[in-house]
């Protein structure tokens, strides 16, 4: 059993090398660091990535709460913060500076065809696909309490909500003018911050909700299938396996050769690879290409840049030795992202 005086005598001890260290930090008392205010040392955990599900991923998405692109990135990751974006470009450069973990944003419309916007901005961007998702569209006509069909003098939506309704519109015998607007949510927010009683809003049920809206037709898009697809992109990629259906996506320019682009899509079809998209887009930094010709001078070409989605993973020796093959005919070879499949049926989701 210890002494009672040698425990007095370290608890002396211990109080001397405190006020000793209270000193040389130049305080005047005998105050432990608990009792300052000072910040927290960073420990391991603090750099440990964030999980793929959960709630405290927050999500950017561009548009207002009641978007289409909310609701995919809610359906992406459930349980998620999502954040609202003015601009795509926001989207991107929020992942980028850390201001969200993960971002949720459209690539391409099964009536509208593709965003290109988004492609040109995954080029510049360093950001990388990791997931992706299908939405069924499900478009309503929206309007102030109390305001009628016969009310309305214009229609606003984003451009290709407009398209896809045009001829429900007609059928519903609406001689109004259309507007294109930013986002379908931000059409109905619109109106209903500015009490517009002669103008309705092409966007989604939740929407209507949100902003205390009446809905004056349900389901208007001209076609039963309207699906769009968005990718999940973050700052790091994720590890491709092949337990399940994965897809690629690449971006290339091609060489300045005769059958460069048959050879290069070849490199898949030997492999018994399915592309699933290929897109094109001229170049900014060159868009031109100048070639000489005997007959006639100089001629100018569009130079572009192709898009792929590929159904492999990037951990199946068949794509790996299919992209192998593709440097020999391409100037320049991106791979965008290697992730899981959305293979989640589309028939009999709810409306949004």
């Amino acid at each position: 059993m210890e002494n009672s005086g040698d425990g007095q005598q370290q608890q002396q001890q211990d109080l001397a090398e405190r006020a000793y260290l209270v000193q040389v930090n130049g305080y005047d008392s005998l105050a432990t660091p608990k009792d300052l205010n000072l910040p927290r040392p960073l420990s391991i955990s603090d750099f440990a990535p964030a999980p793929m599900h959960g709630s405290t991923l927050r999500v950017a998405y561009q548009g207002v709460p009641g978007a289409y692109s909310e609701a995919a990135a809610c359906k992406a990751y459930p349980e998620c913060e999502p954040v609202p974006c003015e601009q795509f470009e926001a989207a991107f450069q929020a992942v980028e500076l850390w201001l969200a973990d993960r971002a949720v944003l459209p690539v391409e419309n099964s009536l509208g065809g593709s965003i290109h916007r988004n492609y040109d901005l995954l080029l510049r961007h360093r950001l990388h696909i990791v997931g992706e998702v299908q939405l069924p569209v499900h478009h309503c006509l929206l309007a102030m309490p109390g305001v009628s069909k016969a009310d309305l003098r214009r229609v606003i939506s984003h451009p290709q909500a407009l398209a896809q309704c045009e001829h429900t519109l007609t059928r519903l015998g609406l001689s109004v003018a259309r507007e294109a607007v930013d986002d379908t949510a931000g059409a109905a927010q619109f109106i209903a911050e500015n009490n517009l009683r002669d103008t309705a809003a092409i966007a989604s049920n939740r929407a209507a909700e949100i902003y205390g809206m009446n809905i004056l037709a349900n389901g208007i898009q001209d076609d039963a299938g309207n699906v769009t697809r968005f990718v999940m992109l973050a700052r790091e990629p994720i590890i491709p396996r092949v337990d399940r259906p994965f897809k690629t996506s690449i971006v290339f320019a091609k060489e300045e050769a005769t059958g460069s682009l048959f050879k290069v899509l070849s490199a898949f079809a030997f492999r018994d690879i399915n592309l699933t998209k290929i897109e094109s887009r001229p170049q900014r930094k060159k868009p031109l290409r100048i070639v000489d010709d005997n007959n006639s001078g100089k001629s100018q070409y569009f130079e572009y840049l192709f898009y792929i989605d590929f159904e492999a993973s990037m951990a199946d020796k068949r794509a790996q030795n299919a992209l192998a093959e593709l440097q020999e005919f391409t100037s320049f070879l991106r791979v965008l992202g290697s992730y899981p499949m959305d293979v989640t049926p589309l028939v009999g989701s709810p409306p949004l």
